[in-house]
């Protein structure tokens, strides 16, 4: 048993790995800059966590100490743990530690890889170790005892290079996260290409531009072609999508679009390279329940939905405002009401063209304030940007019962009457949208 301390025990990913940790028989502590349902969640499970950071935190016995990449080399307990010649590892470098033994079924790609990990939990009786909470499980970590790991590969970082993936299902290699590859799209490339290579069992979105031009022994998913009558259905106000896949006949999935049905094709595929029947996909597949913050219906009725979903990139959100549509027309709305709270500066100017046209499903447009993630402030003229969709802007939201307040300047200037009002971006609009923000 070894001594694990997380700097920054709170997110989403850290946290995932504490909790599998913990359940390997390590003893587990943290900490993070503020409270959070997480931090919580993880005291009730545990594990202790402190708040803020403090250097006391740190001592002479701990084995690891594991930092996010949120974690600047001034914080007081990495400087403390240096100080101390403890054994200091980025998320990245500790994956090598937790990963190493395991069967790793890996998924990758610049959109839909939650999801697809999500659903692929539900297929394989293996632990789980994701970057969103799954409805199904109740977590971002399933524990399941053996070496079997369902794993969200992360390649912002290059870190799904450490993954050890005996599987790797990439969904798409949309250029992302350009500011750490130093905008070197060959680099970029290089990383997926060398992260496939690692793995026994590759299975791929044939259509993405770089994937169909690897020479590599892969199985191909050719969306346009090997995915026929998709359709759509409402259950108690929840969206499902059916579809058929190849000759295995029709399956049926939570959630709503057609990059839904592109990822659980994909699971079907590598299930089935994996050695499961196709009935038995059939039947496990029901039990996904979608994952927290994507295209997550936090209310509705027959007079209105509040959706919050985590699309902070351009081809995420319109890809999700496609879905949002037909939800509407399933439900009998007709007007959708976007609030986009921008992530990072440098995101939202490196894909300034792409975001200026993905809002197009939308009735009515409102933009908060840039979740800035760290970075230093950039004059952005979001109203002449944006001038096509006569946005309104917000401070932020305020979450009344069944009603969406826009606040400005500490004062409501409109409560929203929009039968769907849709939600993105990867800041604090999640916990507004809930009323605990």
């Amino acid at each position: 048993m070894s001594k694990f301390h997380f700097i920054g025990i709170g997110g989403i990913g850290l946290s995932a790995m504490a909790r599998f940790l913990k359940k390997e028989g390590h003893d587990i502590s943290g900490s993070d800059m503020r409270e959070s349902d997480i931090t919580q969640e993880l005291r009730d499970e545990g594990i202790s966590v402190f708040v803020p950071h403090d250097f006391k935190n740190i001592t002479n016995d701990l084995d690891y100490v594991i930092y996010s990449a949120a974690v600047k080399k001034d914080n007081v307990e990495y400087k403390r743990a240096v100080e101390l010649g403890l054994n200091v590892l980025s998320r990245k470098e500790a994956l090598k530690i937790i990963l190493h033994d395991k069967e790793v079924y890996a998924v990758a790609g610049a959109h839909g890889k939650s999801t697809t990990s999500a659903i692929l939990a539900s297929l394989i009786d293996a632990s789980m170790l994701i970057g969103a909470k799954s409805n199904q499980f109740g977590s971002n970590m399933r524990y399941v005892k053996g070496n079997k790991i369902v794993f969200e590969a992360d390649e912002s970082d290059e870190s799904f290079l450490n993954s050890n993936p005996y599987l790797a299902i990439v969904t798409n290699c949309e250029p992302e996260h350009m500011e750490y590859y130093g905008h070197d799209l060959d680099r970029f490339y290089g990383a997926y290409e060398k992260f496939l290579k690692i793995a026994k069992i590759r299975v791929v979105n044939a259509e993405d531009e770089f994937l169909k031009s690897l020479d590599l022994k892969t199985i191909k998913l050719y969306p346009s072609k090997d995915i026929k009558n998709i359709r759509y259905i409402v259950k108690d106000a929840k969206p499902y999508t059916l579809f058929e896949l190849k000759d295995f006949g029709e399956f049926t999935v939570f959630g709503l679009g057609d990059h839904i049905a592109l990822d659980a094709s994909l699971v079907i595929l590598a299930g089935l390279a994996l050695g499961y029947d196709a009935d038995f996909i059939r039947e496990r597949l029901k039990d996904y329940r979608g994952i927290k913050k994507r295209f997550d219906i936090l209310l509705s009725d027959e007079k209105r939905a509040i959706v919050d979903d985590y699309a902070h990139h351009p081809t995420e959100i319109e890809v999700t405002l496609k879905s949002a549509r037909n939800y509407a027309k399933l439900m009998g709305y007709k007007n959708i009401r976007v609030i986009w709270q921008p992530h990072k500066y440098s995101r939202v100017l490196d894909n300034l063209e792409k975001f200026k046209t993905c809002f197009k499903e939308a009735n009515e447009l409102t933009i908060l304030p840039v979740w800035s993630a760290g970075e230093s402030k950039v004059d952005i003229d979001f109203e002449e940007i944006f001038k096509r969709y006569k946005p309104k802007f917000a401070d932020k939201v305020k979450r009344e019962d069944d009603k969406i307040e826009l606040i400005k300047n500490d004062s409501c200037i409109e409560k929203l009457e929009s039968e769907l009002i849709i939600g993105f971006g990867a800041g604090d609009l999640t916990y507004q949208l809930r009323g605990v923000g």
